[in-house]
């Protein structure tokens, strides 16, 4: 073979591999990226569902407070809104996880007393609105 013909032939094969680590590449950053995308749109989803969860919640403490309506205002709603908040809170991060498990402690105690105690209300309305400030946070950062 002469020089010209194995100079194209090595030059030909240079492209090849080139043309090859470039299409792996932009497969390997397309693949990061939809996984990024894909992890992204769980977590937000979770976080609005989280903050609707969270508001019916706090409805649920008014109206058992104020209202003095066991219907709208039942403990055992309370509850399974709780239990909704932290399965949520572990599709996102740990920090609206640890918010979540602290919502559930503070419910824990002063579920008893959200129909007579302002201060438990104030206490349990405060411990939601962490827990909001943790998601909207949260929110705020994603790529």
């Amino acid at each position: 073979m002469n020089i010209q013909a194995e100079k194209q032939i090595r030059n030909y094969q240079m492209a090849v591999i080139f043309s090859l680590l470039f299409a792996l590449l932009g497969f390997s950053y397309n693949v990061w990226r939809m996984e990024v995308t894909e992890q992204n749109a769980n977590t937000r989803t979770a976080c609005f569902e989280l903050l609707l969860v969270l508001s019916e919640l706090e409805q649920l403490v008014y109206a058992a407070h104020y209202d003095k309506n066991i219907l709208e205002g039942s403990p055992r709603k309370g509850w399974v809104k709780v239990g909704l908040t932290v399965d949520l809170s572990a599709l996102t991060t740990s920090k609206v996880e640890h918010s979540a498990i602290k919502l559930k402690e503070t419910w824990s105690t002063h579920w008893q007393s959200i129909t007579n105690n302002q201060q438990s209300v104030e206490t349990i309305v405060l411990s939601i609105d962490k827990s909001r400030t943790e998601i909207k946070l949260l929110l705020q950062d994603l790529q």
